[in-house]
């Protein structure tokens, strides 16, 4: 199946929340001919314009070939929410991969959200950055395994930004009883995600990468000097980056068979009166919650709730999106169960079998990083910036997770679909019934 295309119009944005509210983009030209370059980027998304980005400031000559629109794919159509840390907490990562393992990625993915945070600063990109993500759990059983995060995190990494939440301290910011308590994370925010792309390819063209749109590549030649293939351009360059995540499809196999698509989608209401949003969140912060099939959602700049949910089992959008997500919508918010959605919308990302991002080396002069697992917004951005150092011979973090142990989802790329709707059966009655 091809996702590029069975969901979607290619060459144009999806009618989301996000595309209606940002300036209009000029179609940048299709690549054609013959076009020779240092690096040739594959995917227009948070990855391959943060390396574009990070690589053109060195005066190198960059080249960016993109399938659709920039910020098409998930980059342009996810919750916004930009969280700390990996997929998984440090407890886990210390239990898999050890402490100082897990120090290190503890570092990445700080850098991670403090490099976004840099790049809006310093580049006055206007995308309503917002600080602030409550994680809320829906099982009072999960408290416990809060409160001992924290203070794990206080004291064993310094960290002075999480703030453990009982049930009536998180129903002051998050006033639903579907919850029992959380944790407040300060180093957290959240975006408007495809303005904030947008701005980091202004930025990127602004420092001399050239960027193409509608320039779908068809394969990837490795090689001493390899060579990037579209329909009417054939790419030579030093360095090939590969930045597709969920929507790598054949390109590379070996992404493949590591990195699974899975499909998320969210609504947007109406904007909400003063009364309805102190009813729904009486902070400006975003939320993300305990359940696998996970809710979350924060308030748009104008008072709109963007709530992402529900669950899909295979890889074509449901034709009803809005009643999908109405149902985790109204067991969190029963006052909003009918509430006038004027926009709904779904997107693809990647997720890996560890839940942790997936970075390789592929023929030696062909590298890729993708399988952010939903944490796609820092570690996608700060990946570009992992990437660029690589090229230059800086590849001590690029080889840190490039070791990580990871496993192959059974049966290849084949079996993803029948597999995603098993997985997915599994964890929905988890949520329901564990």
């Amino acid at each position: 199946m091809d996702l590029l295309t069975v969901n979607d119009r290619p060459g144009q944005y999806p009618d989301s929340y996000y595309a209606a509210t940002t300036e209009q983009q000029v179609l940048r030209q299709k690549a054609e001919g013959r076009i020779d370059c240092d690096i040739c980027i594959v995917g227009g998304g948070y990855t391959g314009v943060s390396t574009a980005l990070h690589l053109a400031e060195r005066g190198l000559n960059v080249v960016l070939l993109e399938a659709n629109r920039l910020g098409w794919g998930a980059s342009g159509r996810n919750g916004g929410q930009v969280n700390t840390g990996m997929r998984l907490d440090q407890e886990s990562l210390e239990g898999m991969f050890g402490v100082d393992t897990a120090r290190k990625l503890w570092a990445v993915a700080d850098q991670a959200v403090s490099t976004v945070k840099q790049l809006i600063a310093d580049h006055g990109i206007d995308c309503g950055f917002k600080p602030g993500v409550v994680h809320a759990a829906h099982r009072a059983r999960y408290l416990g395994h809060e409160r001992r995060l924290v203070e794990k995190m206080r004291k064993d990494y310094g960290v002075e930004t999480l703030t453990f939440l009982n049930r009536a301290e998180l129903h002051e910011l998050v006033p639903s009883n579907f919850y029992h308590g959380g944790v407040l994370d300060l180093a957290a925010g959240h975006l408007h995600p495809l303005k904030y792309l947008l701005g980091l390819v202004t930025v990127a063209e602004t420092g001399g990468a050239r960027i193409f749109e509608n320039s779908r590549v068809t394969a990837i030649h490795g090689g001493p000097r390899p060579r990037v293939i579209t329909d009417s351009a054939e790419i030579s360059c030093q360095t090939v980056i590969v930045g597709c995540n969920g929507y790598t499809g054949g390109l590379l196999e070996d992404i493949s068979r590591h990195v699974m698509p899975i499909n998320g989608f969210i609504a947007a209401t109406r904007p909400l009166s003063p009364d309805e949003v102190q009813s729904v969140l009486r902070r400006d912060y975003a939320v993300a919650d305990s359940k696998f099939v996970i809710n979350y959602y924060r308030l748009s700049q104008d008072k709109r709730l963007l709530f992402g949910g529900g669950e899909a089992y295979g890889y074509r959008f449901p034709k009803n999106i809005a009643a999908m997500i109405r149902k985790p919508l109204s067991q969190v918010y029963p006052q909003l169960a009918n509430i006038e959605f004027d926009y709904t919308w779904g997107g693809t990302l990647g997720i890996t079998m560890s839940r942790m991002p997936y970075f390789h080396r592929h023929q030696g002069s062909i590298l890729s990083a993708s399988g952010f697992s939903g944490q796609g917004v820092a570690l996608g951005t700060f990946a570009g910036k992992i990437l660029a150092d690589a090229i230059n011979g800086e590849s001590r973090v690029f080889d840190l997770l490039a070791a990580l142990p990871a496993k192959a989802f059974p049966g290849g790329r084949r079996f993803q679909s029948p597999l995603l709707f098993l997985a997915m059966s599994w964890y929905a009655l988890r949520d329901r019934f564990a």
